[in-house]
């Protein structure tokens, strides 16, 4: 059995002032703070915690951490907005206080991956105004859903077990 961590009240008191202050601004490091959290359980963390991932997904820091996972097909931020519109019209959205598990998890659960790469593919840009073959469109979606869902695959593997109530 894992021991559980000890935190002095100062020790304490230092991360929720830098997740109060964005100074935390990647998912490795807000689920290392998640897991001490966690592990003592106490209520005065629960929103500073809910604050941090918040602003993690609402200020592009989660979409920019896609973006590194997906270099030659970058993650759609459209996608993204989409996940996070049905989050929020989504009523079970307040089974968790962590809005990116909630974000990457409706993107997993909707199949929005496959959508959003075909409508990508398709537009014209993709192809510098040139004519092409549904062969070509289907062959450029076909990479952006492996890129983009390796890449959500990779952000979900962050939580064990779902941070659900």
């Amino acid at each position: 059995m894992a021991d559980t961590p000890t935190l002095t009240e100062t020790q304490k008191q230092t991360l929720i002032v830098a997740l109060n202050e964005h100074r935390i601004n990647t998912v490795g490091e807000l689920r290392g703070i998640e897991r001490i959290f966690a592990a003592i359980g106490s209520p005065d963390l629960t929103q500073p915690m809910t604050t941090a991932w918040m602003y993690y997904v609402t200020s592009n820091s989660l979409l920019t951490e896609l973006r590194r996972l997906t270099p030659d097909y970058p993650f759609s931020s459209e996608l993204l907005t989409e996940a996070r519109a049905r989050v929020h019209t989504d009523p079970s959205s307040d089974r968790s206080w962590n809005y990116c598990w909630l974000t990457l998890a409706k993107i997993h659960t909707d199949n929005l991956i496959p959508r959003f790469a075909t409508a990508q593919a398709s537009r014209s840009e993709m192809w510098g105004g040139r004519k092409v073959r549904a062969e070509e469109v289907k062959q450029l979606k076909d990479a952006f859903v492996e890129e983009w869902t390796t890449a959500l695959r990779g952000m979900l593997r962050y939580w064990k077990t779902a941070p659900i109530r």
